[in-house]
């Protein structure tokens, strides 16, 4: 599988709540850098954090590009919380060899945030 085949079935995996499908798409040497949190972790843990997320929903991939071993996508990612419907879109890297994932950073974001805590004051949507 290409760069691109492979991040496109993980995330399927995991919009489709396919727990048990993830290790066999993961290198058993993978690890997954979270940079919002500083976490990096392994494949059983990356899978075990999945599988236990509390109200996750569905990932929707709205963009993905690849080029040799590696990959990348930006997807919408909703689940509940408190009863409520919340929305997130994470940016993820990964690096792909003989059609496995054998690392990958994950960036994600609240949507609807204003800018982050301390950084500038909130900018108003350009009209159009």
């Amino acid at each position: 599988m290409s760069a691109a085949q492979t991040l496109q079935a993980l995330t399927t995996a995991i919009d489709e709540h396919r727990w048990d499908d993830l290790p066999a798409l993961l290198d058993p040497a993978f690890t997954c850098r979270y940079v919002h949190t500083g976490e990096t972790l392994d494949r059983d843990g990356w899978v075990r954090l999945n599988a236990e997320y509390p109200g996750f929903e569905r990932l929707v991939v709205e963009d993905l590009v690849a080029d040799g071993d590696r990959a990348v996508c930006r997807a919408h990612v909703t689940g509940r919380s408190d009863g409520r419907l919340e929305h997130f879109e994470v940016a993820t890297f990964v690096t792909v060899r003989g059609g496995l994932v054998v690392e990958m950073t994950e960036v994600w974001t609240d949507v609807g945030q204003e800018a982050p805590p301390g950084t500038r004051p909130s900018v108003p949507p350009a009209e159009g």
